[in-house]
């Protein structure tokens, strides 16, 4: 075999999207069909990262041997069969020169001889665009070793159920996810319809908004906003050109007078508005200083709940305007989402990626590449470069852009009174 790989690992690290699964199993059955030995990491980089000599990594407690018996049918199953975690071995370097810092490039070194030990001669990330800063981490410290070590090459799957990636259309995931969260509204608004009462639903989504979007497309919302509508019109005067500030007072009238427009002009008393998670880093300093933050740097939008915290406001700026009381509720959706059946489209585009990481190993024996498709499905592959800034080593996260078509068509189908 030309690529020389006889044992690959496979690695799915972030929060689960449904469809995952599909990458793992595709990805593994090609492997072991052409007699490539298929070991599963589990729980993500965390039992790497906590590897040495003195602790070396067990089967069936680390990794598992992945075989086509093992994967039988499991394409379309729920949840991730090798797991998941957030621990992040790169979460130190920041800049090229740091691979070369001992200190901070100690766990990549872990992980680097933890997959070394069981023989592992590359390695398929699957994750989001943290995964992908870590892979090209990975790659670039191997891109650093003496001569005589073994390299191992580097191939990074995409996943998010926010579909906010660069380089792919759409991420598996997110379809299963938009439905999912599409139908919860839907129910949400037969709810509120019943009660003359409204729903703010914070939305899955930490970057951009296509979830969000999506999800209230799918499921006939009211209204949606996300970051992309954070523009001068509902920044505060503490926004600076490094960090923008929502004018929460500016957002709490928009939605109030579309509260007001539908129940004075169209006689209805209910609906449900959407927002995406991701609003909760415009929040001002003063509201974010005692929420926690993950290895990655991100605030937990868990513990600011957003919907709670504008429904709240909504409901007594709605009564002081109009001296009625609306019962308004916020609620945080987009857990239950992330490990459901997962959508046909999701099963067959989770298929080809796993597919295409096989293939941009052994067939085009890749390093550092990206597995994409577009079109009908059609693989390329997509250099880490393209994707990370070569300085800071940060990704580009994928806007929905303001007037695109995708943006006007949730501003065609919600309510109106703007």
């Amino acid at each position: 075999m030309s690529h020389g790989i006889k044992r690959v690992a496979l690695l799915f690290a972030g929060g689960p999207a449904p469809g995952a699964n599909a990458v793992i199993s595709t990805c593994a059955i090609s492997f072991i069909r052409q007699g490539i030995e298929v070991v599963g990491i589990k729980y993500g980089y965390s039992n790497l990262m906590e590897y040495s000599p003195a602790s070396p990594l067990v089967e069936g407690v680390h990794y598992m041997n992945l075989t086509e018996k093992s994967l039988r049918r499991t394409r379309s199953k729920e949840g991730i069969i090798i797991g998941t975690a957030r621990a992040n071995p790169g979460k130190h370097i920041t800049a090229p020169e740091h691979l070369e810092d001992a200190e901070k490039a100690a766990p990549m070194k872990r992980v680097y001889d933890a997959l070394r030990s069981i023989g592992v001669d590359a390695l398929v990330s699957i994750g989001g665009d943290d995964t992908l800063k870590t892979a090209n981490k990975m790659k670039m410290y191997q891109d650093r070793l003496p001569t005589e070590l073994k390299r191992m090459p580097v191939v990074h799957v995409p996943k998010t159920i926010d579909n906010d990636y660069m380089g792919i259309d759409f991420t598996f995931g997110y379809f299963t996810a938009v439905e999912t969260l599409g139908t919860e509204i839907r129910n949400l608004h037969a709810d509120a319809e019943a009660a003359r009462a409204y729903f703010i639903v914070e939305s899955m989504g930490r970057s951009a908004g296509w979830l969000a979007y999506g999800a209230a497309i799918a499921g006939e919302a009211n209204m949606v906003l996300s970051v992309e509508d954070m523009n001068e019109k509902y920044l505060s005067s503490e926004s600076s050109p490094t960090r923008k500030v929502m004018d929460t007072e500016k957002v709490i009238q928009k939605i109030v007078r579309m509260m007001r427009h539908r129940q004075e002009k169209e006689g209805k008393e209910y609906g449900v508005v959407v927002l995406a998670e991701g609003l909760a880093e415009y929040l001002s300093d003063e509201i974010l200083k005692d929420v926690p933050r993950d290895d990655h740097g991100h605030i937990s939008v868990a513990n600011v709940d957003l919907g709670k915290m504008f429904a709240k406001k909504v409901a007594a700026e709605f009564q002081k305007q109009t001296g009625l009381k609306r019962k308004v509720t916020g609620l945080q959706l987009g857990y239950e989402c992330r490990c459901a059946r997962p959508h046909a489209f999701d099963v067959m585009l989770g298929s080809q990626l796993g597919v295409g990481a096989y293939r941009a190993l052994c067939e085009d024996n890749h390093n550092g590449v990206m597995v994409s498709v577009s079109g009908q499905l059609d693989l390329h592959y997509v250099p880490f470069e393209k994707l990370v800034d070569p300085k800071t080593l940060v990704t580009v996260v994928r806007f929905i852009p303001p007037g695109s078509d995708f943006h006007k068509l949730a501003r065609f189908l919600e309510s109106s009174g703007l």
